[in-house]
């Protein structure tokens, strides 16, 4: 399977279309269709492969397993929640801001439940 291929595997699974993917993305429409012949940058790649939470490598045909993710990855949740959000109108300082805010919630509500868990026990 090419990487045009897995990119439209991987949306269908998450029923959405490719020029959905790609404003979700800020890519131009046709963007991700025209990979079907040329290759695109590594820095598009990533950002599909944040998207769907799977590893460069599988996109890239390098390796078969789609996960890449511990569930633990603050971070990589954070860079989701950024990646499905309409950052257009922020700057870039303010959309890493925010995303930084994000992963350092996620990490305070992690200790919380686990507090609260050692609590009841």
């Amino acid at each position: 399977m090419n990487l045009y291929e897995k990119i439209k595997k991987l949306a269908n699974e998450q029923n959405i279309s490719i020029r959905q993917l790609e404003e979700q993305l800020n890519f131009g429409n046709g963007v991700i269709n025209r990979w079907r012949k040329n290759k695109p940058g590594i820095d598009k790649i990533e950002k599909v492969a944040d998207y769907f939470d799977v590893s460069l490598d599988y996109l890239l045909d390098r390796a078969s397993n789609t996960a890449i993710a511990d569930p633990s990855d603050n971070h990589s949740i954070a860079r989701q929640i950024m990646l499905r959000s309409d950052t257009s109108d922020l700057s870039e300082e303010d959309a890493e801001d925010i995303e930084k805010e994000v992963e350092r919630f996620l990490n305070w509500r992690l200790q919380e439940i686990k507090r609260e868990r050692t609590e009841k026990d």
